[in-house]
């Protein structure tokens, strides 16, 4: 069983910065891949950022080269950090995790996979 809480939404101007954490608990986490969702109101959750048991990274094309997905082992805890951040990228984020490895760990479109989830953060961006 894993429990995941976040915290680190706010608001922000179009260009500024945003670190988002998901603190988890539960014997297998450091096991498991960790991904980064976000969901705006009317649209699907889509997949942002995923990190696999071995250190992994895949991204989704719309934040390569702005999101950085990185996770603390020792303290079981996930991060995103967001720079050059969009008007676009305005949404609740959530993190989320299960026993998935290699190919399903990459694949960000497999949103019922993750049986355990943080209960979300928003992040405005202001034009």
């Amino acid at each position: 069983q894993v429990r995941m809480v976040e915290s680190g939404g706010g608001s922000v101007q179009a260009g500024g910065s945003l670190r988002l954490s998901c603190a988890a608990s539960g014997p297998t986490y450091n096991r498991y891949c960790a991904t980064w969702f976000r969901q705006t109101p009317g649209k699907e959750r889509e997949g942002v950022a995923s990190i696999d048991a071995d250190g992994s990274k895949t991204y989704a094309d719309s934040v390569k080269g702005r999101f950085t997905i990185s996770k603390d082992n020792a303290k079981k805890i996930l991060y995103l950090q967001m720079n050059s951040l969009k008007p676009e990228d305005t949404a609740m984020y959530y993190c989320a995790a299960d026993a998935l490895w290699g190919a399903a760990c990459r694949d960000l479109r497999e949103v019922s996979r993750y049986n355990y989830w943080g209960q979300g953060a928003q992040v405005t961006v202001s034009s």
